[in-house]
């Protein structure tokens, strides 16, 4: 059965969701569906540019507008000639009504409000990355209020998909042949605090890997440093079945920086977790967002966080340039120039590039283990470094290969056999 065209926009968590909605609505490919992002003024502008594009190539299709973006500001998008009509974050979980507000004649704008929705949707879990990778939900939402962030409004409080769900379902993805599982969600250390008994992240991994024993690579997506607990701390370092690749969420290297974002964590605190995870686990690596640019930021702030790229051995970075976002607390502050914000954006991408650079020379001679992936030809080692391999192998299996050598700033590989 023909499907819709969903094209998703922004993190892995909509991506999971946009896998739901073209199953949810199989029989509609007269459709398009924008998945939006809200996280920076310049996802919006994409998305913008995506409706645009859309109607261009499929002039015939109605497009419709969900996520974040959709949820924040549905009247940007009500207001765009393209758009057929927009629904919310809420609404994206519930099939009936899906299609109902779709076989409307009028250009509705269903958004509800997603702070009173307090259970999020297991059959909403699973996004792929191939016949490899898939990504699982396993929370949504937020109950913390960073004053840059934006995403709490579109995404609502901090909800949790009960471990039976997530286990059942994780059990399924590997009956069908997937090696690896991403766990996945807004914020996902704070996983199981609004379930009966509130287990934790930790308690779910542990589970998972008891459970599921056929399941041969569990990863994280991006979690909050300040609530790795003993137990998870112990599973990230200790348990070979979890990949050694951690992306933490630091967004600054300046104490009152960090301070002014209601960030949870110090400096230090950052610098001495990594410092704890490498030194129990070595061969583990680094990942990191951070924004460049944020308002009252001087030259030794900024400083501060550039040496957090050195510190923490950051060498897989999501650098953010600042933009304000309208009705957070940090869009009122002393904003920066646009060129300042940019530059600073630049050299931060620039340390992570040189500190990447170091760590892939490294690992040339290195045996790692790849989960074959685009086509077959490449994919993605335990401690994600992409490789390029020497022959095609079959996508989805899990194999040897060898560093070799780096062309074209790509680490290449031969397989062993």
């Amino acid at each position: 059965m023909q499907k819709p065209e969903v094209i998703s926009m922004g993190c892995r968590l909509n991506l999971a969701e946009s896998n739901a909605l073209a199953e949810q609505l199989s029989g509609h490919d007269d459709i398009v569906i924008i998945n939006s992002c809200a996280v920076t003024n310049e996802s919006v502008r994409q998305t913008r540019q995506a409706i645009r594009q859309a109607h261009k190539r499929r002039p015939d299709a109605r497009v419709w507008v969900t996520g974040c973006a959709a949820q924040v500001e549905p009247e940007t998008f009500q207001n765009m000639p393209e758009v057929a009509g927009v629904f919310g974050n809420h609404e994206k979980q519930n099939a009936a009504l899906l299609r109902e507000i779709i076989e409307r004649p009028d250009r509705p704008v269903v958004v509800s409000d997603i702070m009173t929705i307090a259970q999020t949707a297991p059959h909403l879990v699973t996004a792929y990355s191939g016949k490899t990778r898939a990504f699982v939900e396993v929370q949504n939402g937020c109950d913390h209020r960073c004053t840059f962030c934006i995403i709490p409004y579109g995404r609502g409080n901090s909800r949790s998909v009960p471990a039976g769900s997530v286990i059942e379902h994780i059990q399924k993805l590997v009956d069908s042949g997937f090696q690896e599982v991403v766990l996945t969600g807004v914020d996902v250390t704070s996983y199981g605090h609004d379930l009966p008994g509130q287990p934790n992240l930790g308690s779910l991994v542990e589970r998972i890997l008891k459970l599921v024993p056929d399941l041969q690579r569990l990863r994280l997506s991006s979690i909050d440093g300040v609530e790795i607990d003993a137990r998870l701390f112990d599973l990230l370092t200790g348990e070979a079945r979890v990949m050694p690749h951690v992306h933490l969420s630091l967004q600054a290297g300046d104490n009152m920086i960090l301070k002014r974002m209601k960030r949870r964590h110090s400096r230090e605190l950052a610098i001495d977790l990594v410092a704890r995870l490498q030194a129990k686990r070595p061969d583990i690596t680094i990942g990191a967002d951070i924004i460049a640019g944020f308002p009252t930021e001087d030259d030794a702030m900024f400083a501060n966080s550039v040496d957090l790229v050195r510190q923490c051995n950051i060498v897989h970075g999501h650098i953010f340039p600042y933009s304000p976002k309208k009705g957070t607390p940090a869009a009122r502050m002393p904003q920066l120039p646009p060129q300042t914000i940019k530059s600073r954006a630049k050299i931060l991408r620039d340390a992570v590039a040189a500190k990447k650079a170091v760590w892939a020379r490294a690992l040339i001679g290195t045996q790692q283990y790849v989960a074959v992936e685009s086509g077959g030809y490449a994919g993605h080692a335990e401690n994600f470094a992409y490789l390029k391999l020497d022959k095609r192998m079959p996508e989805g299996r899990v194999v040897s290969a060898r560093i070799t050598h780096i062309q074209d700033e790509v680490l290449q590989a031969e397989v062993i056999e």
